[in-house]
This record gives structure tokens, C-alpha cells and sequence, in this order.
């Protein structure tokens, strides 16, 4: 697969591909799972599924457009920039391809739990996360107990638009961080 990456086949070496959160899933299946510890199976939609679906549906440029009019504190700017880049991401169409992905990779994964659609958990996984000097914790958004092929490709949605809260929003430009640098 192109977008997924399967729990069980990353580590913390990949978190520029899928994130702080999803890698130390990865690393704790691979370190823990040695000594009988359950750490539950799962998949992540890497970065190059996110800018996919930015490609797919050409926002970039309003993303860029939007940003530009914060500048320092502007709590009123920063909600209404908020709320119109949020949208952007709500009323965009999901790329068939990755769609595609993430639909079998669930499949997969409802088999591997002998389940027609097993309930799953949908988090952020920031590329930014985590990082010295810096911390997103909180900032975006997570989904329990998805179920089903269009829940999850909406949750997935959800947690797209969830890099843009306005908290991540202002955190980024308080320190320092380039938008299109985060995914």
C-alpha cells in the first residue's frame, strides 16, 4: 500500500512518515511484544496520505491564503482563519485511492479481530509532535469507537482538519513552526 503503514512495521525511526504518536505504537509492539505485553494492532495513513488528499482537492494555496492573515496575537483573526480552514478540510472529497486504503487496511484489521467491523480509535499523529523545545500534546483531535467504512473515512477527515484548531494553529506561529512543515 501506497498511504498505509501497519502498526507492527514501523518504529520511532518513522516519525517523519507517520507521526510521534503512531511510531511509538510501532516501537511498543516491536519492544514490548517480546515479553507477551498486548499492545493493540492497528495501521497509520502516513504523511503522504495527508498531502494526498491536499493535492486531491488543490487547498494548499487557501491554506496559505488563510494563515497569512494572523500576525501576532489576533484571537478574533485566529477563530474565523480557524473555523474557514476546518471547513476547507470538512467539505473536501476524499481521494479514491487513499480512501481505497484506508477502507482495506480497516478490513484487514477487522479480520485480524475476527469482527465484520471492529471498533477503532482514529488520533492525530502529528509529524511536529513531541519534539525538543517543543509540544503538541492536545492539539488535535481523536475519535473513539469508530465503526464502519464511512465513519472511519470521516473521522480520518476530522483529524486532518483537527491539525488546524486554532490552539495548533497558534502554538505553531508563537514557536516559530513553518505550517507546511507539519503534517
Amino acid at each position: 500500500m501506497k498511504y498505509i503503514k501497519n502498526f507492527q512495521d514501523i518504529s520511532l525511526i518513522d516519525v517523519d512518515s507517520v507521526g510521534g504518536k503512531n511510531a511509538s505504537l510501532g516501537q511498543m509492539i516491536t519492544d514490548l511484544g517480546r515479553y507477551d505485553i498486548q499492545i493493540p494492532y492497528g495501521f497509520a495513513v502516513s504523511v503522504q496520505g495527508y498531502w494526498r488528499f491536499i493535492e486531491h482537492n488543490a487547498i494548499q494555496e487557501r491554506l496559505k491564503k488563510y494563515l497569512a492573515l494572523i500576525s501576532g496575537d489576533n484571537l478574533p483573526q485566529l477563530e474565523d482563519v480557524g473555523i474557514k480552514i476546518r471547513n476547507l478540510f470538512y467539505q473536501s472529497l476524499m481521494p479514491d485511492d487513499l480512501a481505497q486504503e484506508i477502507v482495506q487496511a480497516y478490513a484487514e484489521l477487522s479480520h485480524y479481530y475476527q469482527q465484520p467491523n471492529c471498533l477503532v480509535a482514529v488520533r492525530s499523529s502529528a509529524t511536529a509532535e513531541d519534539l525538543p523545545g517543543a509540544s503538541f500534546a492536545g492539539q488535535q483531535e481523536t475519535f473513539l469507537n469508530i465503526e464502519g467504512d464511512q465513519p472511519l473515512l470521516e473521522a480520518y477527515k476530522k483529524c486532518l482538519a483537527s491539525l488546524f484548531t486554532n490552539r495548533a494553529i497558534r502554538y505553531r506561529v508563537q514557536k516559530g513552526f513553518d505550517h507546511f512543515k507539519v503534517a
